[in-house]
């Protein structure tokens, strides 16, 4: 996974999503006695992967995570923009299954899975996509929810950023300080 994060907040973000990712993949191998390692882990991580609705995203993430690509050879949806297989299977992530945690607004958690998704393969998206989403995650993890007006007055602001601008804010007073003017 990429690093150093944009700030401390994201890096704790993540920190606890990783925790939850592979907790969630830990829960669904020994609810079926699989051995962590085994060559049946690598079957049932295929499973999960090739039918993701059938599952929650984290453990969908956390299959993902155990897999390496046939075509290009890094670990599955972490290969180059330009695999195939990487970019098929980073799509299909998108199908697992994603229901709100008690306490947050409805939505939440698959804006969370999003943010989580594009934090997870950064070069996959644009300078943008990956600082709106990265910026917001924390307070996704925590059980908030921009409205849509804040969602796309903060878009408006980092729509006004270079791709350098982009990769070094931690903040979005950041953003909208470098945005003031323009």
């Amino acid at each position: 996974m990429a690093g150093p994060w944009r700030s401390p907040a994201l890096a704790a973000a993540v920190a606890r999503l990783e925790d939850e990712i592979r907790d969630a993949w830990a829960r669904l191998r020994g609810g079926l006695d699989v051995a962590p390692g085994s060559p049946e882990e690598s079957e049932l991580a295929w499973l999960v992967v090739d039918d993701p609705g059938a599952y929650d995203w984290r453990t969908v993430d956390g299959a993902v995570d155990r897999l390496t690509c046939p075509d290009c050879g890094a670990r599955l949806t972490a290969g180059p923009a330009t695999c195939e297989t990487c970019e098929f299977r980073h799509r299909m992530r998108f199908g697992a299954r994603e229901r709100d945690r008690p306490h947050v607004p409805p939505g939440n958690e698959h804006a969370l899975r999003v943010a989580t998704a594009v934090t997870r393969s950064r070069h996959r998206y644009s300078p943008r996509a990956r600082v709106g989403y990265e910026l917001v995650l924390p307070d996704l993890l925590a059980g908030a929810l921009p409205t849509t007006p804040q969602a796309q007055a903060a878009k408006a602001l980092i729509n006004t950023l270079a791709d350098d601008e982009c990769d070094r804010v931690a903040s979005l007073a950041e953003v909208v300080e470098l945005a003031r003017g323009r």
